[in-house]
Parts: C-alpha cells; structure tokens; sequence
C-alpha cells in the first residue's frame, strides 16, 4: 500500500519544482516537486477507499519515507474532524510532533493535531509536555495545534480555561528569541484579538511587553 501510493507521488513529479522547494524549505529531505492541491486530490481518493485503521497505517507509512509530499500526505489523510476511532491517529501525531524539524510539514501535522484535540480537549494534557520539549519546532506545534481556541467565538468555560492555559504557555515563550516561536506568540495573538481583542491588550502590556518589535506588532494588527 505505501510503495504503491508513493508511487503515485512520484508520478506527478517535477524535477525543476523540487529543486525550488528543496532551496526553500533548507530541510535535507527528497522532495518530489509535487503541488499542495496534488497531494490533497491524491489523499481524498485514499481516504474514501480507506478504513481508518488503513489510512492510519498510511500515514505512518508516508510519514517514515522522509519525502516532503509523502509526509504533506500522510498528515492530511489524519486531517478530519471526525475520524472514529481516533487514538491511534493522535499517537502517531504526538510521536511525529517530537521529530519536527521544519515549519512546512509540521504545520500540516499540526493541523491534523488541532481535529483530534477538538474531538478530545482532555489530549491538552500531552501538548503541555511539548511546550518545554528541547526541539524548538516541538514547542512552537503547542501554539499551532491550539489555534482553535485563539478563533472560538463563543468558547464555554472548558475552552476558555485552555485558552488560557495557551496563553500561558504565550507567555513563559516570550523570553525565547527564536523567530519562530516569536512568530508563534504573535499568530496566536493576532487570531485571538479578533475574538477577544481585551484579552490580547492585556497580554501586550504584561509579558507580551518583552516581545520582539515584529511580534507586537504582528500580534497587535488587528487591534
């Protein structure tokens, strides 16, 4: 099954593109040169001739391969707000999370983590130990897979209890001068003020005062 789907992959190849995008996203990985919306039509044939177990097996498969379209692939056939059962597919998301090593493929795996910790915000529990994982790019995937909650707009006690404990998390990053966990903090930031923009005011003026000049004012855009 995996030799076969990426065999697929690798017939839409374009060599010219995958010299582009190997330059680009500076990871030491094969690239194939295969497009987004590619990838994302080969995935919606698998995913309706798949069982979940199947398409969990899949994404595993990809996933090991190290080829950029192939891990694309296996993070959105996990990608689906309902998919029962779902452990699984969270397990294997929380393992590739701690091997992060680049923002493209992690923020696509960080999406399918977002489905399954809506379905279960109890899994909040385990995204907490990544916020002081060694692997920055494991840290910065605590902020993106919680965007969700930056974006409810009517989020009960629960979601804003996790809102806050996201915050938190926003907050203790402050004093870590990566760009891309500053980055982060602003996302977060900028997607909560258009829902709570008070919130994020607060924020501002107390440990987001610390914050590199292009996060605040990233953060603060749509204030």
């Amino acid at each position: 099954m995996i030799g076969e789907a990426l065999a697929r992959l690798e017939a839409l190849a374009d060599a010219g593109r995958a010299a582009e995008m190997a330059e680009y996203h500076k990871v030491s990985r094969r690239y194939l040169g295969v497009t987004v919306p590619e990838v994302e039509e080969l995935v919606a044939e698998w995913r309706a001739a798949l069982t979940v177990e199947e398409r969990v097996a899949l994404a595993g498969g990809l996933w090991e391969t190290d080829v950029h379209e192939a891990m694309v692939a296996a993070a959105k056939l996990l990608t689906q707000a309902r998919l029962r059962p779902d452990q699984a597919a969270w397990e294997m998301i929380a393992g590739w999370v701690e091997r992060f090593d680049g923002w493209a493929v992690s923020d696509h795996a960080a999406i399918a983590a977002q489905k399954r910790l809506v379905a279960d915000p109890a899994r909040i529990a385990v995204v907490e130990g990544w916020t002081v994982h060694p692997n920055m790019w494991t840290r910065r995937a605590a902020l993106v897979a919680t965007l969700p909650w930056a974006k409810m707009n009517f989020p009960k006690d629960q979601d804003l209890a996790i809102r806050e404990q996201a915050l938190g998390w926003a907050a203790d990053y402050v004093a870590d001068r990566d760009w891309f966990i500053q980055k982060a903090v602003a996302w977060w930031l900028r997607d909560l003020s258009k829902h709570d923009a008070a919130r994020v005011r607060v924020f501002l003026d107390g440990p987001g005062a610390g914050l590199k000049s292009f996060a605040r004012k990233e953060a603060g855009k749509y204030l």
